[in-house]
């Protein structure tokens, strides 16, 4: 079988990569062309057709600025699906760029796949009118999005979390709290981790106020998780904190606690039983916040939360999010008090929710499944 799959950002990169080595395992004849990564590259042994570091815009004038970019890319791909017709699209989440390949793929009678949905159920819910009329099948990574698509009249498919799978694989490799300290020359303090973001713009508006919250504690020692392609430049134009790369869940199982920007690092953080407070800065105005609260069709942003179905680690959003909040929460989680023993205790119970599915296997399993019809 031939797989075409867009992955437009680092994350889906990951996830893309990991379905490439299930479906070549499950496909012995299994060629790939991809939108993607490096690791996308390495698992499908051919090089993406565009990378993601050419797709992964984000925010408003982000986008404006690189229309054009983004024009070409979509003219590009479509020419190289139709061109190369494949058996079958793979789409990973990115909905802006992979709902409208999917409109092209279902016209020239291609089958759709979502791995990994759009985040419709907070905002931007009309989508659902293109995933129906688009999307022959839709594979979900959390449990929650089962019930609301339901609601929605499509029925989708739970797969389990990758992340889960990811992290119990990876956790008995971890180094031991004394090898990693010592690698890293941290020996002398505890650590609060800090996780600003993978994007440029994360960083320049979450940074700064982890850093002026994290000061607070004189007796931890902050540590910054580096992210791939932002040089440590980027990180001493705001701090002097040493920056850990390419280890972030070492660092996080050896933290006493973590400032962590909204995202699928909430989840990984959760994950690792790492206590947490959540930070999204963006402008940080009570305008914007208003419009957001408007807009989010969802009580919460962070996905422990959203899984457990309730308030189990803090959210500071925009303007919520100042150093006075981030401190007064951090205190708690740093110390033994009821407050880091119930988030400790809620990470279980978000845990059992999710299951121990094999989700890149049990896709390719349905994807298969569904082609062999």
């Amino acid at each position: 079988m031939h797989y075409f799959i867009i992955a437009g950002e680092a994350s889906g990169d990951l996830h893309g990569a990991a379905l490439i080595e299930a479906l070549k395992a499950k496909d012995g004849e299994a060629r790939f062309s991809f939108l993607g990564g490096d690791r996308m590259s390495a698992a499908a042994g051919v090089p993406a057709i565009i990378h993601n570091r050419e797709m992964a815009f984000m925010g408003f004038s982000e986008v404006l600025k690189h229309l054009g970019k983004i024009f070409g890319n979509m003219k590009t791909t479509r020419n190289e699906l139709l061109s190369r017709h494949p058996d079958c699209v793979v789409l990973i989440d990115y909905p802006s760029f992979n709902l409208k390949i999917a409109k092209t793929a279902h016209m020239a009678g291609i089958p759709v796949y979502y791995y990994i949905s759009p985040k419709i159920w907070a905002w931007k819910q009309w989508r659902i009118k293109d995933i129906r009329k688009y999307v022959d099948r839709m594979f979900s990574i959390l449990p929650f999005e089962v019930e609301f698509y339901g609601k929605h009249n499509y029925k989708i498919d739970y797969v389990g979390n990758p992340s889960v799978e990811e992290i119990a694989g990876i956790s008995a490799k971890l180094p031991c709290r004394e090898e990693f300290l010592q690698k890293h020359r941290l020996r002398d303090r505890q650590i609060v981790a800090l996780l600003p973001g993978s994007r440029m713009g994360e960083i320049r508006c979450n940074l700064p106020v982890m850093v002026e919250a994290v000061r607070r504690f004189p007796q931890y020692r902050a540590v910054i998780a580096g992210a791939p392609d932002i040089a440590d430049e980027v990180y001493a134009a705001y701090c002097d904190f040493p920056v850990v790369r390419d280890e972030t869940y070492a660092l996080l199982s050896n933290s006493r606690a973590a400032l962590v920007t909204s995202g699928t690092a909430t989840l990984e953080t959760a994950l690792l039983r790492v206590p947490q407070v959540v930070v999204y800065r963006s402008n940080g105005s009570k305008l914007t916040y208003k419009i957001m609260r408007k807009l989010v069709k969802v009580d919460y942003v962070s996905l422990p939360n959203l899984i457990a179905g309730r308030e189990i680690i803090p959210e500071l959003l925009l303007h919520e999010c100042t150093a006075d909040n981030i401190s007064e929460h951090l205190t708690h989680l740093l110390r033994d008090t009821d407050e880091r023993r119930a988030q400790l205790d809620a990470y279980e119970e978000m845990c059992n929710r999710l299951g121990h599915s094999t989700a890149a296997q049990t896709t390719a399993t349905h994807i298969l499944a569904a082609l062999s019809k």
